[in-house]
């Protein structure tokens, strides 16, 4: 621990540096200028911007570009598939030094236990990773979850050092109805951050729920709402992760004039699709591509991530700040060289000396042992609700198809690309099991299911043959949870999730490349989908428009009500 005694004298140059970083360029995101300079560092401190220094340990970074660590500003850990020690290891390396996470997924399955198991593992972590307290657990009365969180339940956490806020507040309706538990959490968070989720929410009920005192959203999907609610005054965390990609769409936004109040963020990205192409370093790069000048895409980033949720101690390479630095190759490719989170340089002996705490919610899957009958869609009227899928979106389509019972079952249509997807209840509370039809995977043979589910995180199983959805869905409960895909009566890939059916125990790598396994076997089924697993755990999130479905049934989620 250094003192402030020691930063003010190796700031000014009277003694030597704990660490100089030499001879690369500051990208200066105040001017927009590339800037050579060395960068003093005392403990976990930048002292000294724009001058010469001496330290007791020198690195030569000739030829980089240093940029203040990347922020992204809503994630759920869980779903990169790994602990949060995993996830360390996974993104950090791609220059992301802050993470700011909602653990709602694991709390949805084990409550508290879930929220202090990721604040406890913040504290070890190279990457600073502050937690949000989950604001909805579950996301609405239409779904059945392991646990259930009052405002009584998270005030006790509230001035916990690493958290940051109140979390995403996914009841949208039920802010703009007063339901008396959104407004106890919503006055007790009143002065302090909450984070926002609205899809689609515009005019004045979007007044009415900013007007709740909530700050930052991630859910616009198009520049025209993504305007009106920086017009409104929220920060807009333009969103690209594994299924919900929406930086193509909000691109035009991201000027130099617009920078200060966008930030990045994944909210749900796993580690094959951190391995193609990147994480928050990739959302940088691409952004360029389309056009955004540099200084935008780098600002969003850091500096107005920072500004966005009150972290004055980041964002910025300049004195007093955290020395959170990433050096990279040019301010186009955003390919990172190296990365310094709280003056640690970040490589395979830093990870290696973390401490570690053991994982939780273990053997979480308690739901009942499934046949073909138990999927069995018994409606007379032909008239059919269907969910449709639109690719690179979590929002879906409310179709209608006539589909006529067989002998008291309703039967996917393989030639209109309908096939059955039912949820069933994983927790040990009731048993419940639904039905529903979805168009948009090309799925021609066997099934899919899966544990990662939002966010009850029921088990979800889509497929066209009922024998093959109960053998994927049963085989799940002997992996503790995890992604499965089953034809002809086999298991042909899977994964095991055994934290609270969310999360592996392995490393990333393994992770990695399980999931190239099951790309692999969705694709052999006909699967069409780029991210199918995501896709389908999306499919059960009864706040996001407009149709879904839980263990309750189908939902409309613009009536928002589970269709009779």
């Amino acid at each position: 621990m250094t003192t402030l005694a020691q930063r003010i004298d190796q700031g000014r140059g009277l003694e030597p540096a704990d660490l100089v970083l030499k001879n690369a360029q500051v990208y200066d995101l105040i001017t927009g200028e590339l800037v050579e300079t060395d960068v003093a560092i005392c403990g976990d401190m930048i002292v000294g911007t724009f001058g010469r220094y001496e330290g007791r340990r020198e690195i030569d970074l000739t030829g980089r570009i240093l940029v203040p660590g990347f922020i992204d500003t809503h994630l759920h850990i869980e779903s990169s598939l790994v602990t949060p020690f995993e996830f360390d290891r996974c993104v950090t390396p791609h220059g992301v030094t802050t993470a700011i996470c909602d653990p709602h997924e694991i709390a949805n399955v084990c409550g508290l236990t879930g929220i202090r198991y990721f604040l406890d593992a913040s504290v070890r972590t190279l990457m600073d990773i502050r937690v949000q307290l989950s604001s909805c657990v579950p996301s609405t009365h239409m779904e059945t979850t392991g646990a259930v969180l009052e405002a009584a339940d998270l005030i006790p956490l509230i001035d916990h050092p690493r958290s940051l806020g109140l979390a995403e507040f996914m009841n949208y309706p039920g802010v703009l109805m007063k339901d008396p538990g959104c407004m106890a959490k919503l006055d007790a968070w009143a002065g302090r951050h909450i984070d926002g989720h609205a899809p689609l929410l515009r005019g004045k009920d979007l007044n009415g729920y900013i007007s709740a005192g909530i700050r930052t959203e991630h859910e616009a999907t198009s520049a025209e709402e993504g305007l009106e609610k920086l017009r409104k005054g929220m920060r807009v965390l333009i969103r690209e992760g594994s299924v919900s990609k929406d930086l193509h769409a909000l691109a035009p936004l991201l000027t130099e004039r617009h920078s200060p109040y966008l930030c990045f963020c994944t909210d749900d990205r796993n580690p094959l699709d951190i391995a193609e192409h990147g994480h928050v370093d990739y959302i940088i790069r691409t952004a360029i591509a389309l056009g955004a000048p540099p200084l935008a895409a780098y600002r969003a980033a850091s500096l107005s991530a920072a500004e966005a949720f009150g972290l004055k101690d980041r964002g910025l390479i300049a004195p007093g700040k955290r020395a959170d630095i990433v050096a990279i190759d040019g301010l186009e490719s955003c390919r990172v060289a190296q990365v310094f989170a709280g003056g640690v340089e970040v490589t395979d002996a830093a990870f290696a000396a973390r401490e570690t705490i053991p994982p939780v919610a273990r053997h979480s899957v308690k739901a009942p042992q499934v046949t073909a009958e138990s999927f069995r869609t018994g409606a007379n009227r032909r008239e059919t609700p269907v969910i449709g899928i639109l690719p690179g979106k979590i929002i879906t389509e409310h179709l209608t198809f006539d589909i006529a019972p067989e002998g008291g079952d309703k039967k996917p249509d393989l030639t209109r690309d309908l096939i059955k997807i039912a949820v069933v209840e994983r927790h040990g509370k009731n048993g419940n099991i639904a039905t529903g039809f979805v168009k948009g995977f090309g799925l021609q043979r066997g099934a899919i299911a899966s544990t990662v589910c939002h966010d009850h995180h029921n088990i979800v199983v889509v497929g066209a043959d009922a024998a093959d959805m109960a053998l994927a869905a049963n085989r799940l409960t002997d992996l503790e949870g995890g992604f499965v895909v089953a034809a002809g009566g086999q298991i042909l890939a899977e994964l095991a999730l055994p934290v609270a059916g969310l999360m592996s125990l392995d490393p990333f790598e393994t992770v990695r490349d399980r999931l190239v396994d099951l790309r692999a076997a969705a694709k052999s089924l006909g699967v069409t989908l780029e991210e199918p697993f995501l896709q389908l755990a999306f499919l059960a999130l009864p706040v996001i428009p407009h149709l879904k479905i839980t263990d309750h049934g189908m939902v409309d989620v613009d009536r928002f009500e589970v269709i009779p």
